[in-house]
């Protein structure tokens, strides 16, 4: 057996090797895969981690959202196709400082301050919202964080392009391929898309375009993968269960908390020599919305104002042929103690919000214009902050605007007039790159109450339901209106008019 005795001891020497070299080999991938899941979670920022300033931010919990960065045709290419926006307008002017439009100053005396003002366009709004994102304080990369994920597509700069187009399908070609897009994606299949949201510079009516019948604008809203979003507009259909209004953008554009304590400031100290005033002019269906009648009561009227010819531009430059400087047109609202806002060419107009802004108080004549649309932003008791006149009145000449606001006792009015004034911080967008702001503007009201929505859907579906905040129909803005701890709707003072 000795001519074996060496082999033996190789074999066995071979063995322990092999043995040994085993056990060094699985330590090393069980270093390697803890090696890869720590940088994985270390890629990924905790829950109080907040990607701007790279520290921990206890204030972010709850309130991550996770932006898309879209192939460009979705935005960035549309903004730069700017000249096709309009066929009479260069738009291309309103598309500068991040949608903000040029800046300008009044001089010493005018209606509008030093800093911070600028000639903006209410379709600017995707892209004033897009910016105010890339600069939010809570933004992560990480999907999976993220309480509500934002989809930045241009919506109204791709229907502006298209709406002349007869074609159908050549209008909802980018909205459908928007839609395809984002239901391939992970983060949309995390919740159906229920978690996500986008703003549109349009009224939602222009969305909502049935794709088998045709008709004006395009189809976007009516895809079952926007339906599940929660949709931004300056004007929500009051049928729809997942659209949400948000306020047109004015002219005023604060960077600090020191500018809009001056404003406010300045709106309760100044002489209102006029008791009401209308900026704004005819519309072809002018019978339908009091317009006419507005401006007939007017100008028979000592203590009215109208806007008139000397406000609106005679040739192109600062601003279109034809539209109101916003420097006159803040002037009048800012002489009145009321601002007579009929409905524009839609239910809405954005001189709601200049009339806010200049803390006039608002007179409306329909529901649609205000109470069941920024439920988000006004409240819900809309006789502590605007009056109501009935447009029917109105238009069958049964109502003297005057008349009723001269009944409204002066400590009432100074009383909604305070309430305007201290809605006005609400209602405006302010600088994107602003530091050390305290107040919160639109976009801030926005994604709390996206972000809110969001947390009601994600339990529902942890409890095996579907989150019933809203339902499409008739009675859709009902819902709206409820109160916190409220779930049932009944009767409502507004139902008369909801037809009209």
């Amino acid at each position: 057996m000795k001519p074996f005795s060496g082999s033996t001891e190789r074999c066995a020497r071979t063995f322990y090797v092999a043995v040994l070299l085993s056990v060094v080999l699985w330590a090393l991938i069980f270093y390697s895969t803890s090696l890869l899941q720590s940088g994985d979670a270390l890629s990924k920022p905790p829950a109080f981690f907040s990607p701007r300033s790279g520290r921990p931010d206890p204030s972010c919990a709850g309130r991550y959202v996770y932006m898309y960065d879209l192939p460009p045709r979705f935005n960035a290419d549309l903004a730069r196709d700017c000249r096709r926006l309009s066929a009479s307008t260069d738009m291309c002017r309103h598309v500068v400082n991040d949608g903000f439009g040029s800046s300008f100053t009044d001089g010493a005396g005018g209606s509008l301050p030093e800093s911070g003002a600028y000639a903006t366009d209410q379709y600017m709004l995707e892209l004033i919202f897009h910016a105010r994102m890339r600069q939010y304080e809570c933004l992560t990369s990480d999907p999976a964080a993220a309480a509500a994920v934002y989809v930045p597509f241009y919506a109204e700069f791709d229907l502006a392009m298209r709406i002349d187009n007869s074609n159908m399908s050549a209008r909802n070609a980018l909205p459908r391929d928007m839609a395809d897009w984002l239901v391939r994606r992970p983060e949309w299949r995390a919740m159906g898309g229920r978690d996500h949201f986008m703003v549109a510079s349009r009224p939602t009516w222009d969305l909502l375009c049935d794709p088998n019948h045709g008709g004006y604008g395009n189809s976007l809203m009516t895809y079952p993968a926007i339906r599940n979003m929660t949709v931004l507009a300056f004007e929500a259909s009051p049928w729809q269960g997942n659209d949400f209004a948000v306020p047109y953008p004015s002219h005023f554009h604060p960077s600090s908390d020191a500018q809009v304590v001056a404003w406010q400031s300045r709106m309760r100290g100044l002489e209102r020599r006029r008791l009401w005033c209308f900026a704004g002019g005819s519309r072809h269906e002018s019978r339908k919305t009091g317009r006419n009648q507005i401006i007939e009561q007017c100008g028979r009227s000592s203590r009215c104002a109208l806007l008139g010819k000397a406000a609106v531009t005679k040739s192109p430059g600062e601003y279109t042929q034809g539209e109101y400087s916003p420097s006159h047109a803040m002037r009048l609202l800012e002489s009145a103690e009321f601002c007579i806002q009929p409905r524009g060419d839609s239910y809405t107009r954005k001189s709601i919000f200049d009339t806010i802004l200049a803390g006039c108080i608002p007179v409306f004549l329909h529901p649609i214009s205000a109470y069941v649309q920024y439920t988000w932003y006004l409240p819900r008791d809309y006789r502590a902050y605007s009056v109501f006149i009935p447009q029917r009145d109105v238009i069958g000449r049964n109502a003297s605007i005057e008349e009723v606001l001269r009944k409204i006792p002066p400590a009432k009015v100074a009383r909604m007039r305070e309430e305007v004034i201290r809605l006005i911080p609400a209602v405006m967008y302010r600088e994107p790159a602003a530091k050390g702001v305290q107040f919160k503007d639109a976009f801030d009201v926005a994604v709390e109450r996206v972000v809110d929505r969001v947390a009601k859907r994600r339990r529902a579906a942890a409890e095996g339901r579907e989150c019933r905040d809203s339902v499409d129909g008739y009675d859709s803005w009902k819902y709206n209106l409820l109160e916190d701890g409220q779930t049932e709707i009944g009767p409502h003072e507004f139902d008369p008019y909801m037809s009209m």
